[in-house]
């Protein structure tokens, strides 16, 4: 087990106009679970591949433990990685792939033995142990292709997207399997993926990436709560939050008909008088009058709860989410009025989008 640090890491492809990742700064602590999260393209598996040694580092460096591996081949770095295609040897059954790389570095077969069973046991593969991939599902193949890694005992774990080729429901019951075994087995890991709710449900923290940029980097309790800028506030959540520029009064944001009153040092923090209101689903209150007036256009029930779906009357252009009681009486076509619980609004600096103090 060892720490990992990225250090003003970045990585520039020829030709590109801008890094894939660029100038990278992270921290991550031993035995953590850091999840690399962030649209397509905005450098999460470049990050990861960089660790590895699959991607060259054009400026800065890496370390593991204490150890510069800037510069090292992957099989020095003893990392093992998990990809998204199980890449599972066809013609071998679960035991033989599951131990191949132990094979290839000729450790005594009695020693083989007892990791793959180790490995096999800890992820419940024991009964396939004699079968070829071919005749597993494909979250089996995904749990051996994680034995594989695991018997190798690294220092770090790197995943990527591991779970994207399984169906829905498969994915939840995996994520929760890789969660617990990481904890049990305490080994530092990496893991990218696109899907904003595994990385919330499955890291200690999360890392917030945008065009090669580190945007915020803390535990999924701290980014749902207190996104650092606008970016991360409309990223994390699902539904995502509700972002609108209000305008700016001696009394405060004005929100519809509502004002939301600012701070002393709110207020100084301001670098125009233009400021953009965040406010959750889940804080969004349906009333007649007293806040932003907007027609429903869909609702979306889901029997506990429903969500609204409206457009703002002064903003036709946006599309605002309210989450409502479940078996709602509103309807489609419906105005209604959306009141922000104050104890919950998100305020931001609309020219530099950084979050204002609270």
């Amino acid at each position: 087990m060892s720490t990992v640090t990225f250090k003003a890491a970045s990585r520039i492809y020829p030709g590109t106009p801008r890094p894939a990742v660029d100038r990278l700064d992270l921290e991550i602590a031993d035995g953590e679970f850091l999840v690399l999260v962030g649209p397509s393209g905005c450098g999460k598996s470049t990050t990861l591949r960089m660790l590895a040694g699959l991607e060259p580092i054009d400026q800065g460096n890496v370390f593991i433990g204490d150890v510069d591996v800037t510069m090292l081949p992957p099989r020095e770095r003893d990392i093992a990685m998990v990809f998204q295609s199980y890449a599972l040897y066809p013609h071998m059954t679960v035991a033989e792939n599951i131990g191949f790389h132990l094979k290839i570095k000729k450790l005594p077969k009695a020693e083989i033995h007892e990791r793959v069973l180790d490995a096999a046991k800890l992820l419940d593969l024991e009964e396939y142990l004699d079968r070829k991939p071919a005749k597993l599902s494909g979250g089996q193949r995904q749990r051996v292709a994680m034995g594989r890694a695991i018997v190798r005992q690294p220092k770090v774990f790197l995943m990527d997207e591991p779970l994207s080729n399984l169906d829905a429901k498969l994915r939840v019951q995996t994520r929760t399997q890789i969660a617990a075994l990481q904890h049990r087995l305490g080994v530092t890991t990496v893991y990218v993926t696109h899907d904003q709710v595994e990385a919330m449900t499955m890291g200690d923290r999360v890392a917030v990436l945008k065009d090669g940029i580190l945007q915020q980097c803390a535990s999924p309790r701290d980014l749902f709560t207190r996104p650092c800028n606008v970016f991360v506030a409309g990223f994390i959540g699902s539904p995502a939050m509700n972002l609108i520029e209000c305008p700016l009064t001696d009394e405060g944001a004005v929100f519809g008909s509502h004002v939301i009153p600012l701070t002393p040092a709110q207020r100084s923090a301001l670098t125009s008088e233009r400021i953009t209101v965040g406010v959750r689903p889940e804080n969004l209150h349906v009333r007649s009058s007293d806040g932003l007036d907007v027609t429903v256009t869909t609702v979306e029930e889901l029997g506990s709860d429903a969500f609204l779906y409206c457009t703002p009357t002064s903003h036709p252009e946006l599309q605002f989410i309210a989450r409502s009681e479940g078996l709602s009486t509103i309807k489609a076509g419906t105005t209604v009025s959306l009141h922000p619980d104050h104890t919950a609004v998100h305020l931001f600096d609309t020219v530099s989008s950084e979050r204002l103090p609270d």
